[in-house]
């Protein structure tokens, strides 16, 4: 598999079949990874950082559940394959996880503009989200989505301070209703160095 070339191609995909004998391992290495690639900004908001291995496996299980073939194969690369890091960027998953609906929504109605307000700060060095340009992640109500996907461009610089393992990096959030930032550990910084950067 070319995760090098940063991108999934339909030679990647197995077949269903083939899928299904390996399913089992492949959601359980999903599991354990999550510990490198997921994180807890604050009470609300859960974090993963994408990788190639992760949006393999999304096409893969989108596939498996749909049955749609080379149509949905095209559909599946087409909406997955942008958030694959491209070795200058970590992209990320960003859910806000409020398990009753109502509560739920009203919070997201408070949270306009959250896409523009979230940062990695990397020992003092900020690097603003970029979100993904399929869908406003605000609606014209001013109310966000639950779910955000996000590129955080970084420059030479950036990376080099990611991978030199000196000094602080958090995730941070600075919408006035949802201040909150979290540390990014060692190991996580680490793994997603070597995966992403």
């Amino acid at each position: 598999m070319p995760r090098d070339q940063r991108t999934i191609t339909a030679s990647d995909i197995m077949s269903l079949e083939d899928y299904e004998t390996i399913r089992r391992d492949k959601r359980q290495e999903s599991l354990l990874r999550k510990k490198y690639t997921r994180l807890a900004v604050g009470p609300h908001a859960a974090v993963t950082f994408e990788t190639w291995d992760s949006m393999w496996l999304q096409v893969q299980e989108m596939l498996r559940i749909e049955k749609g073939g080379e149509q949905q194969l095209a559909d599946e690369l087409e909406a997955y394959n942008p958030m694959i890091p491209s070795g200058s960027e970590l992209t990320v998953t960003l859910m806000f996880e409020i398990p009753d609906a109502e509560k739920r929504d009203a919070f997201l109605r408070t949270m306009g503009g959250v896409e523009k307000q979230i940062f990695i700060n990397i020992d003092g060095d900020m690097v603003a989200a970029e979100p993904e340009q399929d869908v406003d992640r605000t609606s014209a109500s001013g109310k966000a989505s639950a779910v955000q996907f996000l590129h955080f461009p970084m420059t030479a610089q950036q990376i080099a301070k990611w991978k030199n393992g000196e000094g602080q990096i958090m995730f941070q959030i600075t919408h006035p209703n949802y201040g909150h930032a979290a540390i990014i550990s060692n190991e996580m910084r680490d793994v997603l160095g070597r995966e992403c950067l």
